[in-house]
């Protein structure tokens, strides 16, 4: 009886074992992407993510901008809680430029750049510059943004791309494969600013997302 009683113990804490390790576990998806380590530089210098910011260089350069959009789960419908976003760009001469004491991926990333987290409403909304397009190259003005959601390891989702500019042809906009959703965004102005949106879908046209 004793003897019973302990394999039955031991099944038991194996099984508890395994049942936390894997709940650890997050999600490999999204297919290959280097630079999504870059997102959890947050922990040395955004602790707290809010719903709203703005990204440094914001006051001292123009055109200023804002974007302002919805997270929703998979169905397109629920507003997704709890959703880091990383944002980054170009200054305004197309040049990833860091600080002068640069902090992790700041380096290759440069220093205009944020992270956002959304509340119980999926809503997040974050102030910049228009970014200028690489210099001698034929890439469009864009706004990167990573994703990251709780179970997940980050991944990439199409970029922001301008709709006003002349740079960002058919063939650029035929090559998008949006994920999470169109990238591309129309500014109009509003309250003084340029102001655009865009809606974020997890999972959508990411690769080995269930």
């Amino acid at each position: 009886m004793k003897k019973n009683l302990v394999i039955i113990l031991l099944t038991f804490i194996t099984l508890s074992c395994k049942g936390q390790s894997n709940s650890n576990i997050e999600k490999n998806v999204g297919g290959p992407c280097q630079d999504c380590e870059a997102v959890l530089d947050f922990n040395l210098l955004n602790p707290e993510p809010k719903a709203t910011d703005t990204l440094p260089g914001f006051e001292n350069n123009e055109p200023k901008i804002k974007i302002t959009g919805t997270v929703f789960l998979k169905d397109g419908k629920t507003p997704a809680e709890n959703i880091l976003l990383y944002i980054y760009q170009t200054d305004r001469n197309g040049i990833y430029q860091p600080s002068k004491k640069p902090i992790g991926w700041e380096k290759t990333h440069g220093q205009y750049r944020e992270w956002l987290k959304t509340g119980k409403d999926g809503k997040f909304s974050f102030y910049t510059f228009r970014p200028a397009a690489y210099p001698k190259v034929q890439e469009p003005e864009h706004i990167h943004i990573y994703v990251k959601e709780p179970n997940t390891i980050p991944y990439y989702i199409d970029s922001c791309f301008f709709e006003s500019d002349p740079k960002l042809t058919l063939e650029k906009k035929q090559s998008q494969k949006n994920r999470g959703g169109s990238g591309i965004v129309k500014l109009q102005k509003k309250d003084g600013i340029w102001t655009a949106h865009r809606n974020l879908i997890l999972g959508l046209n990411i690769p080995d997302y269930e």
